[in-house]
């Protein structure tokens, strides 16, 4: 595969900071020898905390940042003295991030919004000292608290693309071209398959100053979710767009059997991704005439919006932004 800067998915190991040791300690001054317990507590071990960043949209800068070693806590000292808490260590991610545990596999977080901040890995927390424990009955305790330690283990980050339209398509169904012409995305466009190697995002301006982003995803093929082709990598790309937008060439030897295994990919992968609002383009139209546009139609599932478009002419292009907006807004 070629060089890319797109990364969307990183394996790092994390530890949070172990909480400060609590002091056991007694006062002494020149007029009490004796002047009672003074230890303080020790301070929280720093977090490890995620935090959204809408400037982003991969992962690339945290390609070479494998450890994540948060600060511990101080340990309590005399005088009632609480420890330094460490100092929190703050991973940016772009929206759409979900973080794993790398042996369980279970979702972590996720990171939705822009500014979104969730604590990762706890530090742990700092000890008690023995000023603490000091009662009527026990007036010299001869004990503080260990500090508790921080959590440890591998981890990754996987980024699910956010985009309100996605392009689903086999290879060479001209989604990158779409995208050129309706955004200011510049795709590498090719005539052979599998151009698009990673997700391409473009923004759509509408009317009235609106926008939507749309996103050129890398093309399926019968058998993806089993792994053929670029195989299921980029499918979890699809799972955070509100509306699909199936682009099916005219010059396609069958465009309904096309559709179905489009369909049956999807529906393989994630079932959950068939109650998403579709919607179906007929590419490269300016070759076709009204009759066969009609056959074309009719091959067509009734209960999905779908349109004749050419990127080359910028034939039904405005149709199309007003389906999909249409779309998006009634998918919200």
């Amino acid at each position: 595969m070629e060089k890319t800067n797109f990364i969307d998915y990183i394996r790092i190991f994390c530890k949070s900071g172990h909480g400060g040791a609590g002091s056991k300690h007694f006062m002494r001054t020149k007029y009490n020898a004796m002047a009672g317990p003074d230890g303080g507590d020790g301070g929280r071990g720093a977090h490890v905390i995620l935090r959204g960043n809408k400037q982003l949209w991969t992962l690339l800068h945290l390609r070479y940042y494998k450890n994540v070693i948060a600060e511990n806590g101080e340990n309590g000292s005399k005088n009632n003295c609480t420890g330094k808490d460490g100092e929190d260590v703050i991973i940016e991610v772009p929206l759409g991030t979900v973080a794993r545990d790398e042996e369980t596999g279970e979702i972590e977080a996720e990171i939705l919004e822009d500014g979104q901040e969730i604590i990762w890995l706890r530090g742990g927390r700092g000890g008690l000292g023995n000023q603490n424990f000091a009662t009527p009955t026990n007036q010299v305790p001869e004990h503080a608290q260990p500090g508790e330690p921080g959590v440890e283990g591998w981890k990754t980050l996987e980024l699910k693309v956010l985009a309100d339209v996605g392009l689903v398509g086999f290879p060479n169904a001209g989604k990158s071209t779409l995208l050129s012409v309706i955004t200011a995305a510049k795709p590498k466009i090719a005539n052979y398959a599998f151009t698009t190697l990673t997700p391409q995002l473009g923004m759509v301006e509408y009317r009235d100053g609106r926008s939507f982003c749309i996103a050129d995803l890398p093309g399926i093929i019968e058998g993806a979710a089993e792994g053929k082709g670029l195989g299921h990598r980029f499918l979890r790309h699809i799972e955070r767009n509100a509306v699909l937008l199936f682009l099916i060439p005219a010059d396609s030897d069958d465009h309904k059997k096309e559709f179905e295994i489009l369909f049956n990919e999807l529906e393989q992968y994630n079932p959950e991704m068939l109650q998403k609002d579709f919607v179906i383009a007929i590419s490269k139209s300016d070759m076709l005439d009204d009759e066969l546009k009609e056959a074309i139609s009719k091959e067509l599932p009734s209960n999905i919006p779908h349109l004749f478009i050419s990127s080359v002419t910028n034939k039904g292009l405005t149709e199309l932004k007003d389906v999909l907006w249409k779309t998006i807004n009634q998918s919200n």
